[in-house]
């Protein structure tokens, strides 16, 4: 039975509610093509001229005549963002976090996904490996870009060990397909100690490189280690001497890239460099962060914002007040440094930077994003917070007030009896928080 797409929201002052379409009318058709997912949706709908069949609530089918400007938008959301079924992970990763999640979480958070229209629309990163011909076909005819894939390594044979999948290594070759139609991509290589590092990244590095420019960026990110790893693959953790090495590795890379392409291309995680404890590249390095989802140059692009934000503030001696900024461990030694450049302006203000460490997942999990409520809990309560208490918003679950392990902001907040606020990741927003009443 073919999917419905039915309409979840109206943007105000667009042409769909111009044409009195409403939350719960399904969208059948658009001049005469059934949609199978978001991507026809958004090729069909780019033309000037449209004629869309839409079935109102009570049964009654309307068709429209439309005439827009080229690509403008109808104003419409879907129910299913995806206007399809999510496609799962075939894979089985020796490095897969998913599998080392405890039991007892919300089920979403068990689901896999490996959708490639995924990566389009939320910049999602692939395999490949459950990509048919058709889909590559799709890509290339729609000119969706850029798709980001996840390659781990460029060794067939290894990465089929690495995915567990037999078919794993054959996928890499849908890269010189997209490479040859001019699709643009980005790339990512999760490492791991012993097996794709070392001569191994150097051979992945290498091999990547030749598809520039359309391989736009690679991302090194070390894999994340939780204590749930009964029964899976023996991954050990990177020590600081790995780190440097790693990024030994990339820096020659990069060297070579600017000096033929004009691109440093290959970017370490934020995490190497703490491992390392080696300070973060200046922000010419990083091209524009075009890997600042995967972790790369979140900190540079952070303490730049705040500090810049903070020069241009105007001193003001009569706020006073205490702020805690809670933080995962990653984080802590730059925060910590930030709010002391911001108390030598605002001496009548304290900002009291508190470690979270997470004991949920593990202590080697340092990011803030996978801390959770009842961490956090216990490891502020008996604290004296001040006024009130700053909190990242990667600690929230998209669009809601709800922790990974679904405590409420409002649980929290009753239970710590404080005034809790939410920052943005930008340094700007940090000021503006830590300033605000």
């Amino acid at each position: 039975m073919a999917k419905e797409h039915v309409i979840d929201r109206v943007e105000p002052g667009s042409i769909a509610e111009e044409l009195e379409l409403e939350k719960g009318d399904v969208l059948l058709s658009i001049n005469g093509q059934k949609i199978e997912d978001v991507f026809d949706y958004h090729y069909l709908v780019n033309d000037e001229e449209l004629t869309v069949v839409v079935r109102k609530k009570d049964g009654e089918e309307w068709e429209l005549e439309i005439e827009k400007d080229y690509m403008e938008d109808l104003g419409i959301e879907f129910e299913n963002g995806l206007m399809d079924d999510y496609r799962s992970c075939q894979n089985k990763c020796m490095f897969c976090f998913i599998d080392q999640m405890p039991k007892g979480m919300r089920e979403t958070l068990y689901f896999k996904d490996d959708d490639s229209r995924l990566s389009f629309l939320q910049g999602n990163y692939v395999t490949l490996t459950n990509m048919k011909d058709k889909d590559i076909e799709r890509i290339i005819h729609y000119h969706l870009e850029p798709i980001n894939v996840s390659v781990h390594t460029m060794n067939k044979e290894l990465r089929c060990k690495m995915l567990h999948n037999r078919f794993a290594g054959d996928a890499l070759d849908k890269m010189q397909r997209l490479l040859e139609a001019g699709i643009e991509m980005n790339g990512q290589i999760v490492l791991c100690k012993g097996i794709n590092d070392g001569a191994e990244l150097e051979y992945s590095i290498q091999k990547l490189t030749e598809y520039i420019p359309y391989m736009q960026s690679l991302s090194v990110v070390p894999v994340g280690l939780t204590k749930y790893r009964e029964g899976l693959y023996p991954l050990e953790p990177f020590e600081k001497e790995d780190a440097k090495e790693v990024l030994g590795i990339i820096h020659k890379w990069q060297d070579y890239c600017m000096e033929k392409y004009q691109t440093h291309f290959v970017h370490a995680g934020d995490e190497w460099y703490l491992l390392a404890e080696e300070d973060m590249p200046d922000e010419d390095n990083y091209d524009g962060y075009q890997q600042l989802e995967n972790g790369v140059g979140m900190m540079r692009l952070l303490e730049n914002e705040f500090m810049e934000t903070l020069n241009e503030a105007e001193k003001d001696d009569d706020i006073c007040r205490t702020v805690t900024l809670a933080t995962g461990v990653s984080a802590s030694s730059l925060l910590t440094r930030l709010s002391k450049k911001f108390m030598e302006k605002f001496p009548n203000i304290t900002v009291q930077v508190v470690v979270i460490e997470n004991h949920f997942f593990g202590t080697r999990i340092t990011v803030s994003g996978l801390l959770t409520g009842q961490d956090l809990l216990a490891q502020l309560k008996d604290r004296e917070l001040g006024d009130k208490l700053l909190l990242p918003c990667n600690l929230l679950r998209s669009g809601e007030e709800v922790f990974l392990d679904d405590m409420t902001l409002t649980e929290l907040k009753n239970a710590l009896q404080v005034k809790i606020d939410i920052v943005k990741s930008s340094g700007q927003d940090l000021l503006d928080a830590i300033l605000k009443e």
